[in-house]
């Protein structure tokens, strides 16, 4: 059985502080998306680092090392794991799917990390690990490494390929990301739902 983390407290500098959770995608929360997706599969989830308005949707585990950026929210989700395989989930990815997840995870019994790689692009931020790397990957923050598949690559991790990955995307969009004003354009996603 494995839990679920989803990196919920980046400061979104290019998106002037929005809650890249509370983002709108075909009407719906990308937090609710990725919920969706997670419950009844995962044991239990937790959001790393939410800061949104309004009351979490699950419980929040706070950063353990504030500022550290992304590495250090995936060695908080990790310490804070209550089983021995984590999904870890950036807060901005909306289109993630179960049979992609359930995919990894079967692959993650023989991994100490699973890594998706679309057109070269590692993926450390939606990946399934183990709890125990943890300490690796703790070392490299404390060793002042903040790039996570810098980090991540120290585990030897187990990389899901492009052909592998063909299947559960066919439409091109399974690891888009909300990071600029140009991926909310071209994902459709919106600040606020749409007026009716």
């Amino acid at each position: 059985m494995w839990s679920a983390a989803i990196l919920a407290g980046g400061r979104a500098r290019r998106l002037g502080g929005l809650d890249k959770s509370a983002l709108i995608v075909d009407g719906v929360a990308v937090i609710d998306r990725q919920l969706a997706v997670l419950r009844g599969r995962a044991r239990n989830i937790v959001l790393v680092g939410f800061r949104g308005p309004g009351p979490a949707p699950c419980p929040v585990v706070d950063d353990l090392t504030p500022g550290a950026g992304p590495l250090g929210a995936l060695v908080t989700a990790l310490r804070s794991a209550t089983t021995d395989r984590v999904f870890v989930l950036a807060g901005d990815m909306p289109f993630i799917t179960a049979p992609f997840v359930e995919y990894l995870a079967t692959l993650a019994r023989a991994a100490r990390a699973v890594v998706p790689v679309s057109a070269g692009r590692w993926h450390p931020l939606c990946a399934m690990y183990a709890r125990d790397a943890a300490a690796e990957l703790s070392a490299a923050l404390d060793a002042g490494e903040r790039t996570v598949a810098a980090a991540v690559a120290r585990l030897q991790p187990r990389l899901v390929t492009d052909e592998e990955l063909a299947p559960f995307d066919r439409d091109g969009r399974l690891l888009a990301n909300l990071n600029a004003p140009d991926d909310l354009a071209r994902w459709g996603a919106r600040a606020t739902r749409a007026e009716t």
